[in-house]
């Protein structure tokens, strides 16, 4: 009997040693890892560096609290600076912690209210973020949510412009979709999101989570989709699997986040700030950055040519090394097979098979999982076919 409360539907894995794209469980089963801890292990398991910085805080500091001058944070916060269109960072714990800090400040420093976020979103579990979220199942069971919040289909510029006013504090996006199915924002939406911020005098949030620190093949995916925040949150692959969330915003935010108006009694530790500075020291590297978009290209083309005919196969889509499998029928069972035959995946939604390998993950080991993906696929076709 377990001590845990059940909120999680664990698969019967017991694991108890990854490294880089690889996981091994208690049997010494080995699994080729395409959920990476859900975005979070973009350099795989265990990558030396990260290990060797953490080890190295270890035994110098680990917590003082955010009264004392952290040197960790002014390098990790200045590499995200350089590397957006952010001027200032807040480090916190998680996803949903950078998420809640965004719609605090987005409402503090526009003394508005109303903020608008897409249908089938995924902000985080906190209340303020689960009222940013737009899944119904999400917010089930809990009661009255933070007021103020309208949903609206992603893509659709006649809703947006139905719905912004001059009383809205900002518009919070992601720019592909992850828990809602790898749903990709169209240009003209992108466009429509700039102008509408503009001409309302609201501002844009963009949910990295999942699609940041080079996920999508960018250091953020916003860039390849010509959009100028003017917050982004970040969490997941900010810590290669250490707990660590951070806010980036413009000059021009500066002062609504000014002392005692939000904090964080481990954000920016000195242990997850050794882990970041490892991680983007990597990560946003000119040539990791091109080989992600050269192996998401050649993995959503792969997928293409050999599962695309199969009648369950609805689209392959994706940006980069996040990659979905829309199909015409739930997914579990594609899941479970898959786990089977050693490959690791995760669904988006009922019906889309979510791929998030490491960053670093070899043309032979994305072949791999090819092979295994056709197998099911094309096995389940048939078997459906058989039964028809």
């Amino acid at each position: 009997m377990s001590a845990l409360f059940p909120t999680y539907a664990r698969w019967d894995i017991k694991p108890t040693k990854g490294l880089g794209t690889k996981l091994i469980d208690e049997n010494g089963k080995e699994y080729l890892d395409f959920i990476a801890g859900i975005a979070v292990c973009n350099l795989g398991h265990c990558h030396p560096k990260v290990i060797a910085a953490v080890q190295k805080q270890l035994e110098q500091l680990w917590h003082v609290s955010n009264l004392f001058q952290i040197e960790g944070q002014e390098k990790v916060a200045q590499l995200l600076v350089d590397h957006s269109v952010g001027d200032y960072v807040f480090f916190c714990n998680s996803g949903a912690e950078a998420n809640e800090a965004a719609i605090k400040l987005a409402r503090k420093a526009t003394g508005k209210h109303h903020i608008v976020s897409m249908k089938n979103s995924f902000h985080g579990r906190t209340l303020g973020s689960m009222a940013a979220t737009g899944q119904d199942k999400i917010h089930q069971g809990y009661g009255p949510l933070l007021t103020e919040f309208t949903y609206i289909d992603m893509n659709s510029e006649d809703a947006l412009k139905q719905v912004v006013t001059s009383e809205t504090a900002a518009i919070m996006v992601e720019v592909v979709q992850g828990e809602g199915g790898i749903k990709l924002m169209s240009e003209e939406f992108a466009k429509a999101l700039t102008a509408t911020c503009e001409e309302f005098g609201c501002l844009l949030i963009i949910d990295e989570v999942q699609t940041g620190i080079g996920r999508t093949g960018s250091a953020f995916a916003y860039e390849q989709f010509g959009l100028s925040p003017d917050i982004v949150t970040l969490a997941k692959g900010l810590g290669n699997g250490f707990p660590v969330g951070a806010l980036i915003g413009k000059e021009a935010l500066k002062d609504s986040f000014s002392p005692g108006s939000h904090g964080s009694t481990f954000g920016g530790n000195p242990l997850a700030m050794a882990a970041a500075e490892a991680v983007l020291t990597e990560v946003f590297s000119a040539d990791l950055l091109k080989s992600v978009q050269v192996k998401g290209d050649w993995l959503k083309e792969e997928l293409k040519k050999n599962v695309d005919s199969l009648s369950i196969v609805e689209e392959v889509r994706g940006k980069g090394l996040m990659v979905g499998i829309a199909c015409e029928i739930e997914v579990a069972p594609i899941i479970e097979a898959c786990r089977e035959k050693g490959l690791l995946v995760l669904p988006a939604g009922p019906k889309v098979i979510r791929l998030l390998p490491p960053l670093l993950v070899s043309e032979q080991e994305l072949k791999q999982a090819v092979q295994v993906i056709t197998e099911v696929l094309t096995k389940l076709t048939q078997n459906l076919s058989v039964n028809q």
